[in-house]
C-alpha cells in the first residue's frame, strides 16, 4: 500500500512539461506533487531519445535531450517536489474544493487542483511485421544510446522525423546508415530529410521489410520493392523500427473529461471540463493547437497560474516575472 499524500497541486505526468510546471507551481508558493508510469524523469524523452538534438526549445540552437530534462530537473527541485514516480494514475474524483487521485499502489493523493501533462499518454511502438518471429535483441523501437551502434551496419525503417533524426545521428557512429521507407514521401521535417539525403546515409524509398536474416544474431535482412516485387539484401547487424507509437490515455479515458481523438480538450486558460482539473503540452486540444515542448512550457505557466487563482480566488492571476525576485 501507498503513503497517501495532500498538496496543492498534483501534476499527471513528469515530462518537460510537468517538470516545468512543477518549478511554476514553487514559484507561486505552491506544494507539489509529480505521478508518472514511467521509472524515471523525463517523460518520451527520457524513455526514447535522450541522445537526440532538440532544436526548437527557445534559447537552446541545440540541446540534448537528456541535457534539457536535467536542467529542467534542477529547475523543478526549486519547488521540493513530490515525486511519485514508476505509478499510475487510475480514478480521478474532482469536486468543487479538491481532487482526489488514486494511483494503481494504492495510494491516494488530494489535491487543491490538479494538471495533466501525460503526453501522448501510455505509448506502444508499431510493431515491424518482418520482426514478429525474431527472437534476438536486435531490433529496437527507440534508441535511448548511440554507443551500442558503435562500428555496426544500422538499419532504420520509416520516414517520420524520429527515423530521420536518428539517421543523422548514428551516421558518424555506425559503420554505416540505411534508411527503408516504404513510400517515396516522408513525413519527416524536409530541412532534416535534406542532411540526410546529402550524407552517407543510404535511403531505399518504395520498399518493405520482408525477412530477417541470421543464425546467431542478424546479418542481413530482405528488402522487397513495392512497385517491381524484386527482393534485395541489406547487411546489418541492427534495426531501429522507427513506425511510430500507438498512443493510449488508459484511464484517463474513464474520468469523465471531455476527449477528442485521444486529447483532452481546454479552453484558453487550459481548464477541462472538470472543475479544479487542468491540462497542458502535448496531450491538450483547442482551436490552433501546437504539439511543441516550447508551446507546452507556455501552457503549463498558464495552467499553474489559474489553478492558484482557482486554489486562492483572492491571488492574482499574473504574479509577476520570476525576474523581479521575491
Amino acid at each position: 500500500m501507498g503513503q497517501d499524500h495532500e498538496v496543492d497541486v498534483l501534476i499527471v505526468g513528469a515530462g518537460p512539461v510537468g517538470l516545468f510546471a512543477a518549478y511554476y507551481s514553487g514559484f507561486r508558493g505552491l506544494s507539489v506533487a509529480l505521478v508518472d508510469s514511467l521509472p524515471e524523469l523525463g517523460g518520451q524523452i527520457t524513455a526514447m531519445y535522450p541522445e537526440k538534438d532538440i532544436l526548437d526549445v527557445a534559447g537552446f540552437p541545440v540541446v540534448k535531450g537528456k541535457e534539457l530534462v536535467e536542467g529542467l530537473v534542477e529547475q523543478a527541485a526549486t519547488a521540493d517536489p513530490t515525486y511519485l514516480l514508476g505509478r499510475t494514475a487510475q480514478t480521478l474524483e474532482s469536486t468543487a474544493d479538491v481532487v482526489r487521485v488514486g494511483l494503481d499502489d494504492g495510494t491516494t493523493v488530494t489535491a487543491k487542483a490538479v494538471i495533466i501533462t501525460a503526453g501522448i499518454g501510455k505509448f506502444t511502438p508499431r510493431p515491424l511485421p518482418a520482426a514478429a518471429e525474431w527472437t534476438g535483441d536486435d531490433v529496437a523501437f527507440f534508441v535511448p544510446s548511440f554507443a551500442q551502434y558503435a562500428g555496426k551496419d544500422v538499419a532504420i525503417v520509416g520516414g517520420g522525423d524520429s527515423a530521420f533524426d536518428w539517421a543523422l545521428a548514428l551516421e558518424p557512429v555506425a559503420a554505416s546508415v540505411t534508411l527503408i521507407h516504404r513510400r517515396d514521401a516522408f513525413r519527416a521535417h524536409q530541412a532534416t530529410v535534406d542532411k540526410v539525403l546529402a550524407s552517407t546515409v543510404t535511403v531505399m524509398t518504395n520498399a518493405n521489410v520482408t525477412r530477417l536474416v541470421g543464425d546467431h544474431g542478424l546479418e542481413a535482412l530482405e528488402v522487397e520493392d513495392v512497385k517491381t516485387k524484386t527482393s534485395s539484401t541489406v547487411k546489418t547487424q541492427a534495426i531501429v523500427a522507427a513506425l511510430g507509437f500507438v498512443a493510449d490515455l488508459g484511464p484517463i479515458q474513464a474520468w469523465g473529461l471531455e476527449v477528442d481523438k485521444r486529447h483532452i480538450v481546454v479552453d484558453s486558460a487550459t481548464r477541462t471540463n472538470l472543475p479544479r482539473v487542468f491540462a497542458a503540452g502535448d496531450i491538450t486540444e483547442y482551436p490552433g493547437k501546437v504539439r511543441l515542448i516550447a508551446v507546452g512550457f507556455g501552457e503549463a505557466a498558464t495552467a499553474v497560474n489559474n489553478a492558484a487563482v482557482a486554489i486562492n480566488p483572492g491571488a492574482h492571476l499574473f504574479p509577476g516575472h520570476s525576474s523581479e525576485g521575491s
